[in-house]
């Protein structure tokens, strides 16, 4: 059975007595989590999928928001599920993926296990311009200047999904708004991109603190962060952490050709690490 909550938001109810949480991307929506979310209700678990606040509405509303909010609203549904789940599980694409380490390392006895799905520390991908490799560095200066402050960074084809047919059946249930899923924002505002940048600090810094179970999964070729991200997260992690590269997809691996199996690897793990 399927419950919405509000804005996006969506609970599917399972039988197997563990929770999931889903968490969608920066500037995503959790439209993108919906293949994942019913393969793993199909397998027992009950699934939350949040919508991050500043998430789901405009722009405005979305650079009106910080990592801390997008946090929040996890923190917030773990409390939830926690409610009526003896064990709780985190995945999340993305920023989504971060936030769900960040979890775990905040409630280490409350969260069994995360997946990863295309973590992005860096962007580095085939597709990504050459001079993001410097973003980190130069997004905290430029937010300073009122002119650059107002960027967005348009995302270009192919968005992060191999499969054309794919592509074609998600551009066209959202043509109005652009080539991105229902609820997403077609452009990235450098202050998202910043606030991303400054959680990944904070990440950086924990990951030997956190001994959390984590499994990353990462398409070979990503076209917006190479699989060297999730093999940096594993290589400073505290505690156990596994790789999984996929052939067949690129950075949205949630909605793209390969989904099932990126869906049957994170319920195989989190039953491994019950």
């Amino acid at each position: 059975m399927q419950t919405h909550i509000k804005d996006l938001s969506y609970v599917y109810h399972g039988t197997n007595g563990s929770a999931v949480i889903l968490i969608h991307g920066m500037t995503g929506s959790p439209i993108e989590m919906k293949f994942v979310a019913k393969r793993l209700h199909r397998q027992g678990f009950t699934v939350y999928v949040p919508t991050l606040a500043g998430h789901g509405r405009d722009e405005a509303t979305f650079v009106g928001s910080t990592w801390q909010d997008w946090y929040q609203t996890v923190e917030e549904t773990l409390t939830e599920a926690l409610k009526s789940h003896d064990k709780v599980y985190a995945a999340g694409l993305c920023v989504g993926g971060t936030l769900g380490l960040f979890l775990a390392h905040k409630n280490p006895k409350a969260v069994q296990a995360v997946t990863l799905y295309s973590a992005t520390i860096h962007y580095d991908g085939w597709n990504t311009p050459f001079y993001f490799k410097y973003a980190h560095l130069l997004v905290p200066v430029g937010i300073r200047i009122p002119f650059l402050r107002n960027i967005r960074i348009s995302d270009s084809y192919p968005h992060g999904i191999k499969s054309e047919r794919i592509r074609r059946i998600l551009v066209k249930r959202n043509k109005d708004a652009g080539d991105n899923l229902e609820g997403a924002l077609p452009n990235i505002p450098v202050r998202g991109l910043h606030e991303n940048y400054k959680l990944n600090h904070v990440l950086k810094k924990i990951l030997p603190s956190i001994t959390t179970p984590t499994l990353l999964l990462h398409a070979r070729e990503d076209d917006v962060s190479s699989p060297q991200n999730s093999y940096y997260i594993k290589n400073h992690l505290g505690g156990i952490g596994e790789v999984q590269l996929l052939e067949d997809s690129y950075h949205l691996i949630c909605v793209d050709q390969e989904r099932d199996k990126v869906s049957d690897l994170t319920a195989q793990f989190f039953l491994r690490h019950s």
